[in-house]
């Protein structure tokens, strides 16, 4: 087996502790946030079997799944079985030795289990503990359960993607929510941890998928409360500004940001539409915005004369806000995305060099590493419990019993 070296961690968070006890995308999310930031961040996979995402096959890359190595690169990784007293001690030794604890079950899970943030910060009065869930720890739908295709839909997302009224409902295809709400929870733990830094003083975080969701509908709400109409789904196109929407070119599809008069202006002499700046319904944006559907119908003959290529370099060289409408593949392969290192590797400890996304966020002071891939199940259950204290004797005992999963086991029984 082809072992990972000692991780050398960097980041504005070095020396955070999280124990993340979360599945699938909204909590690993976050947990992912911390780690890339320099957080130590110790995943807890429940037993049996570990986090759902293991089993989100195809694709899969030698037998692992790919949708776990994205999503759980920079943790350790340790099994658990919370369904044990003993294994649920343990969970408490390392949460009181943690800064941060993250969890993403249906509310009242983590309570009934004697893990919910209450009976925790006994223990550890300075802890951080973060509840992501579907509708948050409050409210008349706290109790339900949440995903993101729900999510997407109460919040009013899907009322505004798609092509545009009278057809059918569309979800954002990336999961908005769960990703966002991971986002959202792990800026409340930074602020949570800024807040303990200075009084000592630990709190609960709370943020849910519908909330994620909301936040996405500043633009739309703004219409509404200043209206009393709900905003429809555009396409491509902006609630407020014109054009700003793509269009079809010889050979794809042009994204065009001409939303301000100058930019308009410049837009019409790089297409030789002079015509239009003379049509009285296109002279200024609330025209535009007035008459979008017979400005769209104008202006798509312009775009279709040329390629997506010619008419970037044209509007490049106007100063003209605009670029292509990428494949995720043609993304990867973009220059841009090279230089921000926003597609690396990561060493995988049975896989070697593994792909995955860069960090997001870069640092002139305290830049961020990606220092190792996704833990295997267990791989660091016995590194983790020593940490804590447990002798190797112990965790021998907590392994025999089923409390506790470690790689040694699967290794052993392979």
């Amino acid at each position: 087996m082809n072992r990972q070296p000692t991780s050398n961690r960097t980041g504005p968070l070095l020396g955070m502790k999280v124990l993340e006890a979360s599945h699938v995308m909204a909590g690993p999310t976050c947990g992912l946030m911390l780690a890339d930031l320099g957080a130590d961040v110790v995943k807890v996979e429940r037993l049996p079997g570990g986090d759902d995402t293991r089993r989100a096959v195809p694709p899969e890359i030698q037998g692992e799944s790919a949708a776990f190595m994205m999503m759980n690169r920079n943790k350790r990784g340790i099994g658990l079985n919370l369904k044990s007293e003993k294994g649920r001690e343990v969970f408490r030794r390392l949460a009181g030795n943690s800064d941060v604890v993250i969890e993403n079950f249906r509310k009242g899970t983590m309570e009934a289990l004697g893990l919910g943030y209450d009976r925790l910060k006994s223990d550890n009065p300075g802890l951080i503990y973060c509840s992501l869930s579907g509708f948050g720890q409050t409210g008349p739908y706290a109790d339900r359960g949440g995903f993101d295709l729900i999510a997407q839909g109460m919040s009013g997302l899907m009322s505004i993607t798609g092509e545009g009224p009278g057809r059918a409902p569309v979800k954002v295809g990336a999961p908005m929510t769960d990703i966002t709400a991971g986002i959202l929870a792990a800026l409340g733990i930074v602020a949570a941890y800024a807040h303990r830094q200075r009084t000592g003083e630990g709190q609960l975080v709370d943020t849910s998928l519908l909330e994620a969701g909301i936040v996405h509908t500043y633009w739309q709400s703004a219409i509404f409360l200043a209206t009393g109409v709900s905003p429809a789904a555009m396409g491509s196109a902006h609630p407020l500004m014109a054009p700003y929407q793509s269009f079809e070119t010889r050979d794809g599809w042009v994204n065009i940001g001409a939303a301000n008069q100058a930019n308009w202006e410049r837009l019409l002499d790089v297409l030789g539409a002079s015509e239009l700046g003379r049509d009285p319904r296109f002279a200024d944006n609330a025209g535009r915005m007035h008459h979008l559907d017979a400005l769209v119908e104008q202006l798509t003959p312009y775009f279709r004369s040329r390629t997506t290529s010619s008419w970037l370099e044209k509007f490049q060289a106007a100063g003209i806000p605009a670029g292509p409408v990428l494949s995720i593949a043609a993304m990867h392969a973009d220059p841009q995305v090279k230089a921000r290192r926003m597609v690396t590797e990561v060493p995988h400890s049975r896989l070697g060099q593994v792909k995955t996304l860069g960090a997001p966020v870069k640092f002139s002071a305290t830049s961020t590493s990606l220092t190792r891939g996704a833990p295997l199940l267990g791989e660091h259950t016995r590194e983790v419990l020593r940490e804590v204290g447990y002798s190797g004797r112990e965790t021998e005992i907590l392994e025999s019993e089923g409390a506790i999963l470690s790689d040694r086991t699967q290794r052993e029984s392979r």
